[in-house]
């Protein structure tokens, strides 16, 4: 079976972004003026990119093209684009239209950083779903492919745009927490199996793979790829992504120190990755994060069904999916509350807010609130993660050669 490094190389051997596209950034590069309407297009349009279409469509994008391997997907999500929208199969067809401003990627993990680097090549600003890539080496890539472009780009680690994050956020910079060097956290839900599917129409299976090995089409594989090693890391990192964004933007961190990754059995037939994972990174800061992902816990409200616990020396504050709890220290036997803020089923107003600061940096060419190399400090600490799983070793980050050692 050919390696992911080689079959990496080889797409990039074959697909040559220049030549493909045939112009520089520079040259495709639209100017906005103040009465432009944006355009924008989309790369993936299953369930999270069929939403990201809808939702910069509904902030005033025009969403002129969707992109899809899968024929039902491309179709259902062309209804939900702007009149007159584009469909294309292939995804470097799509960037060949130099009206368009913005490419959206929300396809599965192991494609976003070579589709992130062509957009930009394409003179394309871009917003790419977390995890910015699937390994170390291309997430440098893709920093390197936005700065030398001048091209913008935004994470979807939507947090950073969530006002009840950004009330935490100005809690840790008064100090008043004091000095932290725990921080626990957890996701749990309860998923009893995989879902069943079907092929319902066209599917481009050597597409879809891409630069991942190549192998015969397994359904379980394409409906379910966020649970297979070669598209993606599973729940620790679909979650954990969100997690260690957070955690580090909180504590200003950027690289780890040394990850440690273990996990259970994996209790969903047909699976490649457990679902129940504990990882711990180690900070230069002196604080250790710990994040532990649950799938087979019990079934939770999604107002509870994470947590993060900041463990300071003269305070501790939970944050939740939609609440904030400060607890000062004391010597009660019940814990007294301080300050507090409880948002029940406001936070899809965080991935609006996220769309719209990425839309206002395309008229103002300012740096969108989840940076690219943001983006990239927690791929770094996610494919850490998978590492140490897959190994059972404990990871540690050489800063100079920027690569992991163990």
């Amino acid at each position: 079976m050919v390696s992911r490094q080689t079959a990496s190389r080889l797409v990039s051997a074959t697909v040559s972004r220049r030549a493909f596209l045939g112009v520089t950034a520079v040259s495709a590069m639209r100017i906005l003026g103040a009465n432009d309407r944006i355009r924008c297009a989309t790369i993936g349009v299953g369930g999270r990119g069929y939403y990201l279409t809808s939702k910069f469509k509904q902030l005033g994008a025009d969403m002129s093209a969707v992109c899809d391997v899968y024929a039902p997907r491309l179709e259902k999500c062309l209804q939900a684009a702007s009149p007159g929208a584009v469909g294309h199969e292939d995804y470097r067809k799509l960037l060949e239209d130099k009206s368009i401003d913005a490419v959206i990627i929300a396809t599965p993990d192991h494609w976003h950083a070579q589709m992130a680097i062509d957009a930009v090549e394409a003179g394309k600003d871009v917003y790419v779903e977390k995890p910015l890539a699937h390994t170390v080496e291309e997430g440098f890539r893709t920093v390197e492919a936005v700065r030398r472009t001048k091209r913008l780009a935004q994470v979807g680690t939507q947090r950073r745009s969530y006002e009840l994050y950004q009330e935490a956020k100005q809690i840790f910079d008064s100090g008043v927490l004091g000095q932290i060097r725990l921080v626990n956290t957890w996701w749990l839900n309860n998923w009893e199996t995989l879902a069943s599917w079907k092929m319902e129409g066209k599917l481009n299976w050597e597409l879809f793979l891409g630069p991942a090995p190549k192998r015969e089409l397994e359904l379980i594989r394409f409906f379910h790829w966020l649970h297979f090693w070669d598209y993606s890391g599973g729940m620790v990192v679909g979650q954990g992504a969100h997690i260690v964004d957070a955690v580090q933007w909180m504590m200003n961190s950027t690289v780890p120190l040394a990850v440690t990754c273990s996990a259970g059995k994996v209790n969903w037939p047909g699976a490649e990755i457990p679902e129940t994972c504990c990882m711990t990174v180690e900070y230069p800061e002196n604080y250790l994060l710990v994040f532990t992902v649950g799938y087979k816990a019990m079934h939770y409200n999604p107002f509870n069904d994470q947590l993060f616990q900041f463990h300071g020396s003269n305070a501790r504050l939970d944050l939740g999916r939609e609440s904030y709890c400060l607890y000062p220290q004391g010597d009660e036997v019940d814990l007294k509350s301080g300050r507090q803020r409880r948002m029940p089923g406001s936070f899809e107003s965080a991935s609006l807010a996220h769309i719209r600061n990425f839309l206002e940096c395309l008229r103002s060419r300012k740096e969108p609130i989840a940076p690219i190399e943001m983006g990239n400090s927690t791929n770094v600490v996610l494919a850490m993660a998978i590492a140490s799983l897959r190994t059972g070793r404990r990871m540690k980050w050489n800063v100079a050669a920027k690569q992991m050692e163990s």
